[in-house]
């Protein structure tokens, strides 16, 4: 377990440092995450279309049962590292567990929820008589693991709020592995077909749970600090989660809200529309990197009183986000005759995704600017201001894009409403920064 770290105000090389040996890290576990899918998505695609499909439809559903909850893990890291920068390395674990009891509390209610309605929800997809079995089978199964999936985010906070990326690299690149070996054996090997998928999945989650569990208790151990729910730190937990969950709520709207408007400008827009979105979460990986380093940093600061330090060191993760965000939109235009490609051959997609795609890139440097400022005031426990902030966001960005198709415009007008909506974002962000609300000093906000 990292020791609590006195106030410091470090040269800016001292800062890229920090951010630098929590970003690398960090940006290697998200990328893993998503590989989940790709792997079960490979293996099962040799089933069949309709059993590719039916994945597609759980997998989407399963996605957005725990994405909704990532609260889980920004709002402990924020809570954790403040304990950390006090010096109370036991408040800091005993606050870790209110979370992980929290997560297993809501992954109980998600899979007495999801069991009953999963032919309810995989019928609001519109899918066939054929690929809707396959897909009910999937959710079933695995909504078993969506508590080990929740445990694996709030564990994930605990850990980086004691300063350390690495152990959620190595923890998500051995589930990884696990949960692709099981896949090819469960699949063809028993022979249990898309059952087999849900079942590896749901093997590899628990023992990523089981993993984070014995780093999480042996530091209790360590360090005297209780394994037992408390139900006051477990409120506690979930109202400081809600304002983070109404953020993430309002984030996904936007996103919905753009797919929906893609769909209505025609067959080979919202081709093209999937393509972009796909490669703006890859390049929102990178750059959320930097704001999980910021969310452990700023929050170890603070906690230890250090105000100053926390502001020297929002200022050099900004100027980070600004320069991943300008080499990753350069990026995406030196590299758009090798990625189109990987993507479709039909020329008419071709031709709504290339303007738009120039549209992505120059919009990095904004993106690295938001996702930095996001996770400075997340680990300074500011979730109120960012959950006004993106329902604002949301108010803004709602209208813009359904005037899209109104006034005749294309994708690439779509896209421009998506960047406005990444302005708005940085404008509020950059006010609360600047206005230094957010520099709470102590061991809790």
């Amino acid at each position: 377990m990292t020791q609590a770290l006195a106030p410091l105000k470090p040269a800016p090389r001292r800062h890229d440092r920090e951010i630098l040996a929590l970003a690398v890290p960090a940006f290697g576990a998200l990328v893993a995450e998503p590989l989940f899918v790709m792997a079960d998505s490979a293996i099962v695609g040799h089933l069949g279309t309709p059993q590719l499909a039916g994945l597609g439809i759980a997998a989407a559903l399963l996605t957005t049962a725990v994405s909704v909850f990532v609260f889980l893990a920004y709002a402990t890291t924020a809570a954790v590292s403040r304990r950390v920068g006090a010096g109370d390395l036991r408040a800091a674990i005993r606050q870790g567990m209110d979370g992980i009891w929290l997560a297993l509390l809501i992954g109980a209610a998600v899979v007495a929820v999801l069991l009953p309605a999963a032919p309810w929800l995989v019928s609001l997809f519109g899918a066939s008589d054929t690929v809707a079995p396959y897909a009910v089978t999937y959710l079933r199964i695995s909504a078993l693991g969506i508590p080990a999936m929740l445990m694996v985010l709030a564990a994930t906070g605990v850990i980086r709020g004691l300063q350390d990326t690495r152990t959620p690299l190595y923890v998500a690149i051995g589930g990884f592995a696990l949960n692709a070996g099981l896949n090819g054996a469960l699949v063809y090997g028993a022979g249990f077909g898309i059952a087999g998928s849900a079942w590896g999945t749901v093997i590899a989650q628990c023992a990523m749970a089981g993993a984070y569990l014995f780093v999480v208790v042996r530091g209790a151990r360590r360090h005297g600090a209780s394994l037992r729910p408390d139900l006051a730190g477990i409120r506690a937990c979930a109202q400081a989660g809600v304002p983070l969950l109404v953020r993430t709520l309002s984030l996904r709207a936007v996103l919905m809200i753009a797919t929906a408007v893609a769909a209505r400008l025609g067959d080979a827009d919202i081709a093209a529309h999937q393509i972009l979105l796909s490669l703006w979460s890859l390049l929102a990986f990178a750059l959320d990197a930097i704001a999980i380093a910021g969310q452990a940093i700023i929050g170890r600061y603070l906690g230890a009183g250090d105000t100053e330090g926390a502001k020297a060191v929002c200022r050099r993760m900004v100027q980070w986000g600004i320069a991943s965000g300008i080499v990753l939109g350069a990026l995406v235009v030196a590299a758009r005759p090798l990625f189109i490609p990987l993507f479709t051959g039909d020329p008419v997609v071709e031709d709504a995704l290339l303007p738009a795609l120039l549209v992505v890139a120059v919009s990095q440097p904004v993106c690295g600017i938001v996702f930095v400022l996001d996770g400075v005031l997340m680990g300074a426990g500011d979730g109120r201001y960012l959950a006004w902030a993106m329902l604002l966001t949301l108010a803004v960005f709602t209208p813009a894009a359904l005037l899209v198709p109104a006034l005749g415009g294309g994708l690439t007008t779509l896209w421009w409403a998506m960047t406005l909506m990444m302005l708005v974002r940085m404008a509020t962000l950059q006010l609360r920064a600047r206005s230094g609300r957010w520099l709470v000093a102590g061991a809790t906000r």
